[in-house]
């Protein structure tokens, strides 16, 4: 291993982009993220997905496995390593996004943690390092993905506790958890990871909703059985299998859009721009438009089609921007008005002073959650 290819290197370089906090320098360097990376990843180019295999282009999967990036470890579709592919199914996160959501957890010596989604086994490898073998348990839903995560990390010389089975129910026999940690997105927060952490522990976890993926929440665990706490920033990750989009959502919304003429046409002076092209108006229209997903389709000169749907109702709108227009053409159709529900949602967070993500809340209770603003007193409509 040359100097300029190591956990020494990667660790150094996140340190010095203020990404890797001093208490977590001793395990990035020490834990290998290459004993954790399969020889065939994919990497996103034109058209999708490619693959690069270690074995004949090991230069370049070298540089890749330690360079600050995520790296997709596994696809659904594809022929198994010749060709393109579109859907990853699991990856290996951005060695950034890893060490800050670690630092977020606050772990001391002594404390035990659950993970939800073992993945390549790195993140329980570096919490092992942390705090010892014993002290960790994570939970790993794909039985492939478990069973390898298990020989990788017996082959870097690491032994937490790895069960196959549904991250989001947790491992109840070895709670309560001092720290709960997921490394898939969720939009609905499992009470079983509440309720496996103890009175005072931190739930840190990715969540988002089908407009915005996503956010990074912190979660505190209250006497009361409830837990809530604020975003603390941006983190995209791969949707929980439970909550995961559909494959190909233009082609779907694209079907059920035809004719238009079944669809009610309108005007709208709202730039679609506006909201999807900021990114705190964007979260809060996921917010307060919940269960719909989007596309956009590209035209000529700057032209776009967005595509808005919920599936679940087959209602599905459309909005054509054409540059330096005042008003864009819409389209609805359904029981819900999916653009009228977005022109609301940005009206409401203009009202409420345009308010940035980190502005936001979650509190999770036994019998749901709630998102609010600024405090957990002032819920989101």
């Amino acid at each position: 291993m040359s100097s300029e290819s190591s956990p020494a290197t990667l660790a150094r370089q996140l340190t010095e982009a203020g990404y890797l906090a001093p208490s977590w320098r001793d395990a990035f360097t020490q834990v290998d993220r290459k004993r954790f990376i399969p020889d065939l990843i994919w990497v996103h180019g034109e058209g999708g997905y490619h693959p690069l295999n270690r074995t004949t282009d090991p230069g370049r999967w070298n540089a890749l496995v330690y360079d600050d990036q995520a790296l997709v470890t596994q696809i659904e579709d594809g022929d198994g390593g010749a060709g393109t592919a579109f859907v990853p199914s699991s990856s290996a996160s951005m060695p950034r996004v890893v060490a800050i959501m670690l630092d977020a957890l606050a772990v001391a010596d002594g404390m035990t943690v659950l993970e939800a989604g073992t993945g390549t086994g790195y993140n329980a490898a570096l919490l092992a390092a942390r705090l010892g073998d014993r002290h960790v348990v994570s939970v790993e839903m794909d039985p492939r993905l478990a069973d390898t995560a298990r020989a990788r990390l017996k082959d870097a010389g690491y032994a937490p506790t790895v069960i196959t089975g549904d991250g989001g129910q947790g491992c109840a026999a070895r709670a309560p958890y001092d720290r709960v940690i997921a490394t898939y997105a969720l939009h609905t927060v499992p009470y079983a990871l509440v309720e496996q952490t103890a009175p005072g522990g931190v739930i840190v976890l990715p969540w988002g909703t089908g407009l915005y993926n996503g956010v990074l929440l912190r979660l505190t665990a209250g006497e009361d059985g409830t837990a809530s706490g604020p975003v603390i920033g941006d983190s995209a990750f791969m949707w929980n299998r439970h909550e995961a989009p559909e494959r190909d959502v233009m082609a779907t919304v694209r079907k059920q859009a035809q004719p238009r003429a079944t669809a009610t046409a309108t005007h709208t002076s709202l730039d679609p721009r506006d909201v999807f092209g900021d990114e705190n108006a964007a979260f809060t229209a996921g917010v307060l438009v919940p269960d719909c997903r989007y596309t956009v389709g590209h035209g000529p000169d700057g032209e776009f089609t967005l595509w808005l749907a919920d599936h679940t109702t087959g209602s599905w709108a459309s909005v054509d921007y054409v540059p330096d227009a005042t008003e864009f053409d819409t389209h609805q159709h359904g029981p819900r008005r999916l653009w009228s529900e977005v022109e609301s949602a940005y009206a409401w967070w203009q009202s409420a002073g345009s308010p940035e993500r980190t502005r936001y809340g979650l509190t999770v209770t036994p019998t749901g959650q709630r998102l609010w603003l600024d405090t957990p007193g002032t819920p989101v409509p």
